[in-house]
């Protein structure tokens, strides 16, 4: 089985995991860390900040690809059509 992100086209059987995530500033200069989106919506304070939201898939060849929205809305629409293509 086949799935497209953002004209990336990417077999399933190569996939060894895919997850949506959210990218918090850590408080040291420009860097980030991924935080699930689970932690996101049940524990994140206000004093949280969230640079952007991102989908990542690490494949069989431990090589990794990363997908990045600004605004959890085009991550959610993303995730959307990840769900229907991979029905």
């Amino acid at each position: 089985m086949e799935f497209t992100i953002q004209d990336q086209t990417f077999d399933m059987q190569k996939v060894a995991r895919l997850y949506p995530a959210a990218m918090v500033k850590t408080g040291e200069g420009d860097e980030v860390t991924q935080i699930s989106l689970e932690w996101i919506d049940t524990l994140a304070t206000d004093e949280v900040e969230i640079a952007r939201y991102a989908i990542f898939i690490h494949h069989t060849d431990n090589s990794v690809s990363s997908f990045f929205y600004e605004t959890r809305d085009a991550l959610d629409i993303a995730l959307e059509d990840l769900s229907v293509q991979l029905g």
